[in-house]
């Protein structure tokens, strides 16, 4: 029903929508549920599990029952909070869960069927027989499982990411959140406001009270009109923040378009977007919660905060006559505004005996709502007081059981809240996310002026943090009136369920039936009744089943515990996390430097890791990439090649302590490698198992530049960085990527020197510049670094140069190697060339090889410590049972080799207990003229010369190959020592 007068919506600007079908009337301010009241719609949906008829019982993101699906056709949004859905012109909203209809749900048989579906059903009742849950159980529990449903098409609604950066992050726009911004704006701190809202105030929208002398809602806009002619503030309505995570990033949604019904094509529905901030203030307010009695369920039972909310912000009454039940001052706040407002009161019941609020309605005292009737709505309610039970007719009941402090985002790091008796209820424990400064109702401040007070305070603690000067105090006065309470938690006495949980249906017996079958941890009980894990993750329920589980267990609440809060604090869309990740958008696309040369001479591309690098370079006349690749093979073992190799990992390690740090996460020693000089190595993770492999170079006593394969770059920088942090904290070393930094290029082949004389103009004959020796260059006025190393087996060089020259120098390289009869070449052949020399990627080095495995255990160094050292000495990871890296190759030239097929015994059967290894890579060495391969067989080292099967059952291929050592070409290494 809507109010004549008051609200604050704009009765001029009129608005149609629809519901399940139906058009209804709103105002521009309304949010769906506030329109549907107005209308007079109570019953907006159905519960989980019993498909009971639920209304709306919130005015917030709490909100459990009102939950409906916006959109029509292929593009619906389910699950959407009908209280915080604005309405717009054209809106078409839809109930869910239910069937044939919202009023008339057939599925709502589960209710007369729940004394056999009560907590933990599942566990016990589809265990038999065993056929059935294949057949019958599963599809039938997928089927009902779920509130709403999507389209089954494809999402075609932009979603956007953003990235943002401040000094002070505040999460809420009410009282305290708006002072806080307000304080550290005025001392010079760039601060972003963030709140869930359309409108910023919080509860001075929805209160009747004055804010340095002007009512409440206009002090809060006559302040966002302040902070947004600030140059250094960003105010972020309809932006939730989900989520604390280390390094002071925060997640917040940013709902941008689902108030509008056109959007523009570029515009998005939703962002996501990772806020750093130094500092951070959580004015987020408090959650109001229910009390526990027989049918408090029924449509027309709301939160007395709620109630409110709509009469004041809304102009909205929820019901005609109203019922106040509660355990708390605030309840009686509710009842006096709504009286204020027109609305009858039918009765202000509270549990105290001795509450001492007044009002012209009548007043029951030490009084318990014993059970409600109406099916589809509520029409009336039992009273049980001192003088016995009475009935009172009603259509909505507003019930206060206390507020919750909003702590969710103090706990997304392990944090666990702390119990404050003043107003039964958790709040924030001190630090519990180093830099976030819990204030006004969400610090347990629960009047406006200790909001106000309190916001202020921890705007002054984030400047003097951040060393910035705090403005000269200027907090407004504001009501101040303590909110006295008496924890009551659940009726007692009666028959009936008491719902706890709204939308999961969990009640008062269900706790109970978890305590009685010994699930008494918080925790298993959660888990066992299903209590918190619905959409609004328990923000109603989960402090009553505490107090409930508190009083079966004998132990005081804050013994009991709470659950983990785990982000992200109310839903986010999957579509909004993976903004851009669709299509050419799924995955990162990284480019080298060379990449427009590469594709101007019409190589394609393949992924390696997040890179695009070129596989081969065809020629006029070549019609296969075999063709272009044997080719480029024969080019590098016979005249010079170039390859982009930017895409390795560059890592610079500094440091007086860098040597020791790489003799620490080396298998193999580093301490003794002198300036000027390369080394290979290898990695273990500390379960001895090869992490990955590559050459560092030491460039002068305490600096070197560690090289890692392109698949594992990520991985092994973050590697470092754990080392540096938790494993050795003594070290005074450094770790940097460098690998965007450095274009660097492979010129392999006889030739390479020739080339690389005429580019650069240092010496690099081989006495000044021999095999696995690094140093600066000069290349055409550009100081870079040269390698000698070599991937190919090849006299080989490896120069770079700062990336921006990357470019021009690969252009110059490859003209000067065509002259030479020589060229560029690509991943193709690069594979083919490393096989040939049996040299390893991660197609060997899959994180279930071991050093032993690889022929390599004499790398693990016996006179220093290292990660992973101990770990190869277990049993089981060496010895001949284990599968050794061999080399492979057919018996019949021309015959195939697969990577992935399995190897077998000659004449055993190819099944899983005769496996006796695999194939890792494979290809035609032109070289060799024959087909090449590595892979691992077991006890493979002792095997040499034997003939085994290669089995491929998925390609149906079988090869008989021979078994021989890795390196099938210049096994000496004279080729690459000039």
């Amino acid at each position: 029903m809507r109010l004549d007068t008051g609200g604050l919506i704009d009765r001029d600007a009129p608005l149609r929508f629809r519901f399940d079908g139906k058009g209804h009337a709103g105002l521009k301010g309304d949010t769906l549920a506030s329109a549907l009241l107005a209308n007079g719609v109570r019953l907006m949906g159905r519960s989980f599990k019993y498909h009971r008829p639920r209304g709306v019982m919130t005015a917030g993101s709490e909100e459990p029952n009102a939950l409906v699906q916006i959109g029509a056709g292929d593009q619906v949004a389910p699950n959407v909070r009908a209280t915080q859905q604005e309405i717009y012109d054209g809106l078409t909203a839809t109930s869910q869960n239910r069937w044939p209809s919202l009023r008339t749900d057939l599925l709502a048989v589960n209710d007369w069927l729940s004394p056999f579906l009560g907590a933990g059903f599942y566990y016990k009742t589809f265990m038999w027989p065993r056929s059935f849950w294949e057949k019958l159980y599963e599809p039938v529990i997928r089927r009902a499982a779920g509130l709403g449903a999507l389209s089954g098409a494809t999402d075609t609604a932009r979603y956007d990411k953003a990235f943002a950066h401040c000094d002070v992050l505040v999460i809420g726009a009410g009282p305290a959140g708006l002072m806080a911004a307000l304080t550290a704006a005025r001392g010079g701190a760039d601060v972003i406001l963030a709140d869930e809202d359309f409108r910023p105030g919080g509860r001075l929208n929805a209160e009747r009270e004055e804010v340095g002398g002007l009512p409440g809602h206009l002090w809060a806009e006559e302040t966002i009109r302040t902070l947004a002619e600030m140059d250094n503030v960003r105010i972020m309505r309809r932006t939730t923040v989900t989520g604390a995570y280390d390094g002071g990033t925060y997640g917040a949604l940013e709902r941008v378009g689902e108030h509008v019904g056109d959007l523009p094509d570029a515009a998005p529905v939703q962002t996501f977007w990772r806020i750093a901030a130094r500092r951070a203030i959580l004015a987020a307010g408090a959650t109001e919660r229910p009390i526990a009695f027989p049918d408090n369920d029924r449509p027309g039972v709301m939160l007395a905060g709620a109630v409110r909310a709509y009469a004041n912000r809304w102009a909205v009454a929820p019901g005609k006559r109203v019922a106040v039940f509660g355990n708390n001052d605030d309840a009686w706040r509710t009842a006096r505004d709504l009286a204020a407002a027109g609305v009858e009161i039918a009765a202000m019941i509270d549990t105290r005996q001795d509450a001492g609020g007044t009002g012209d309605f009548p007043v029951h005292r030490g009084a318990v709502v014993t059970g409600t009737r109406g099916r589809l709505g509520l029409t009336g309610l039992t009273v049980r007081g001192a003088g016995g039970s009475e009935e009172i007719a009603a259509d909505t009941l507003a019930v206060s059981g206390g507020w919750n402090p909003a702590v969710h985002l103090t706990c997304h790091m392990n944090g666990r809240p702390v119990w404050d008796a003043a107003i039964a209820a958790f709040v924030p424990a001190e630090n519990a996310v180093p830099g976030l400064l819990p204030a006004g109702a969400a610090a347990g401040r629960m009047t406006t002026a200790a909001a106000l007070a309190s916001g202020d305070a921890a705007a002054r603690t984030a400047l003097e943090a951040l060393g910035a000067a705090a403005p000269t105090p200027d907090v407004p006065q504001a009501e101040d009136g303590e909110t006295a309470i008496t924890p009551f938690w659940h009726v007692t006495g009666t028959r009936g369920r008491a719902w706890l949980d709204f939308q999961n249906d969990v009640t008062v017996k269900d706790v109970k039936l978890a305590h009685q079958e010994n699930f008494r941890s918080v925790e298993h009980m959660k888990r066992y009744t299903t209590l918190g894990m619905a959409t609004d993750q328990g923000k109603l329920s989960n402090i009553g089943a505490l107090a409930v589980l508190s009083e079966l267990t004998g132990r005081p609440i804050p013994e009991t515990g709470t659950t983990t809060f785990r982000p992200p604090y109310t839903p986010v869309r999957i579509g909004a996390l993976g903004a851009h990740a669709r299509g050419s958008g799924f995955a990162p696309q990284r480019y080298t430097t060379s990449h427009e040369a590469s594709r101007a001479r019409g190589a394609p591309f393949i992924e390696a890791g997040l890179w695009y690098r070129p596989s081969y370079f065809p020629r006029p006349g070549e019609t296969t990439w075999r063709e272009s690749c044997d080719r480029e093979v024969r080019m590098v073992r016979e005249s010079v090649g170039v390859a982009d190799v930017s895409t390795l990992g560059k890592i610079d390690i500094q440091g007086p302590d860098a040597a020791a740090f790489l003799d620490f996460v080396y298998a193999n020693t580093f301490s003794t490698l002198k300036p000027g000089r390369v080394r290979y190595g290898i990695m273990l993770r500390e379960d001895g198992h090869v992490m990955d492999d590559g050459t560092t170079a030491r460039l002068d006593e305490h600096r070197f530049l560690m090289t890692t394969t392109t698949a594992a770059a990520g991985q092994v920088m973050r590697h470092l960085e754990y080392v540096q942090q938790v494993l050795r904290p003594d070290l005074d070393v450094q770790t940097l990527s460098v690998t965007d930094h450095w274009a660097q290029f492979a010129v392999a082949g006889p030739k390479a020197r020739d080339l690389l004389d005429s580019l650069v103009d240092e010496d690099i004959a081989d006495a000044a510049f021999p095999f696995m020796s690094c140093g600066p260059v000069t290349v055409a006025g550009v100081a870079g670094r040269l390698f000698r190393i070599s991937f190919s087996g090849e006299l080989a060089y490896e120069i770079a140069v700062p990336a921006r020259y990357g470019d021009a120098l690969f252009r110059a390289l490859v003209t000067r190697a065509e002259s030479l009869e020589g060229g560029a070449y690509g991943m193709e052949a690069l594979n083919v060339l490393r096989i040939e020399k049996g040299f390893l990627t991660h197609a060997e080095l899959h994180g279930r090889t071991t050093p032993f495995d690889l022929g390599m255990a004499r790398m693990v160094s016996a006179r220093k410590d290292c990660i992973g050292q101990l770990a190869t000495t277990r049993e089981g990871l060496a010895g001949p049972e284990r599968e050794q890296l061999v080399g492979l190759k057919p018996v019949e030239n021309g015959a195939r080799i697969l990577p992935g097929a399995h190897l077998f015994a000659e004449g055993a059967e190819a099944v899983r207990v005769n496996d006796q290894g695999y194939v890792t890579s494979a290809g035609f060495s032109p070289t060799l003229n024959t087909t090449l391969a590595l892979g691992f067989l077991r006890d493979g080292r002792a095997r040499h010369g034997e003939t085994i099967r290669m089995v491929d059952h998925l390609r149906g291929a079988e090869t008989a190959c021979t078994v021989c050592p890795p390196v099938f070409f210049d096994p000496e290494g004279s080729r690459v020592r000039g």
